[in-house]
């Protein structure tokens, strides 16, 4: 053979491999398998497999996560071709890490994380998307753009109207306040922060006390203790959290301050959650923070059972709770 017809069957022939990778079926993150953003992907079984999900829990200490629990065991319950595998990292990086990877090692089809910190949970879930392996994640994001699609509300978006609020409603000719953050290092604590001092900003608001509460209840009331000891002066709280701002009520309480204005986020639509908390008068206010349990077992079910992409990222919608309006808000989510 000469060396012009050696030269052409190898275009041909490289012709031919590249025309076969465009059609191949589930190959590359370029291509037709669903959910997957960098690795070799697995070939989807679609209906008539069946699928065991991981979920990686930052804590089961809040309500908010219990909730987020159980919303995903509702929705997977109505999926027969599903089984969920839960593990509870009590809010330490290297568990939830250690609880990922033995997730990977037992071979699951598809991992649902709600990260305890950013940072330390990035590597894991790159190597999930690694080995194939589609990633949601769920509330708290991680570094970077490896996982396969991220469900949540907008916490920037949640902070603003929270500042609105304190802005518009509650200090419209200016005041101080207290601010009592999530945990650090978990990026809807960084993103309410900012969001509510845009929110502020240029309206003669002062946050005269910060200090981490890291999500929880009793942390919540310590520091607003401490807060409430140093600035007897400051006229409300903004808090990260419905129960955070419930143990801020506690310590508002203790100290002869029965009416500061306390504000929170979640709004659990449970006898115990935020949406009760701002009908009794606990709360001023809250934001609505959907927990993406049923949405994520929704995209799971496109990626594993249906065979179809998802979004790289789903926005979850909220709300500006207060008195007015709790009630009504109570019913309907409960009718959902």
């Amino acid at each position: 053979m000469t060396t012009k017809s050696r030269r052409g069957t190898r275009v041909t022939a490289l012709a031919a491999c590249a025309l076969l990778a465009v059609s191949a079926c589930g190959t590359t993150s370029e291509n037709s398998q669903p959910g997957g953003q960098a690795g070799q992907q697995k070939e989807c079984k679609g209906a008539g497999g069946k699928y065991t999900i991981g979920m990686s829990q930052a804590n089961v200490a809040e309500p908010y996560r219990e909730r987020m629990d159980d919303d995903i065991r509702k929705a997977a319950a109505a999926v027969p071709q599903f089984t969920v595998n839960f593990a509870d990292a009590a809010q330490d990086n290297s568990k939830q890490v250690e609880q990922v990877d033995n997730f990977l090692t037992q071979q699951i089809d598809l991992l649902i994380i709600s990260p305890n910190e950013a940072t330390p949970l990035t590597a894991p879930v790159k190597r999930a998307i690694e080995k194939g392996v589609p990633v949601l994640v769920l509330d708290r994001k991680v570094d970077g753009e490896a996982y396969t699609s991220f469900i949540g509300a907008d916490n920037v978006d949640i902070g603003r109207q929270a500042g609105r609020y304190f802005a518009e409603k509650l200090f419209p000719n200016g005041g101080k306040i207290a601010e009592i953050r999530g945990l650090a290092g978990s990026t809807p604590a960084k993103e309410r922060g900012d969001g509510f001092r845009d929110g502020i900003k240029g309206k003669n608001i002062d946050i005269v006390a910060t200090a981490d509460g890291d999500w929880l209840r009793d942390r919540g009331q310590q520091q607003a203790d401490a807060i409430l000891k140093a600035h007897p002066d400051i006229q409300a709280i903004y808090s990260h959290n419905d129960p955070m701002g419930e143990g801020a009520r506690i310590a508002a309480q203790n100290a002869g301050k029965n009416d500061l204005p306390i504000t929170g986020i979640d709004g659990l639509p449970i006898e115990s959650g935020g949406l009760k908390a701002v009908e009794a008068g606990r709360l001023s206010a809250t934001l609505l923070y959907p927990t993406g349990g049923k949405e994520a077992i929704e995209a799971a079910k496109k990626i594993l059972v249906d065979c179809q992409q998802v979004p790289k990222q789903q926005t979850l919608p909220t709300k500006l709770v207060t008195k007015e309006n709790a009630a009504q808000v109570y019913a309907e989510l409960n009718r959902g």
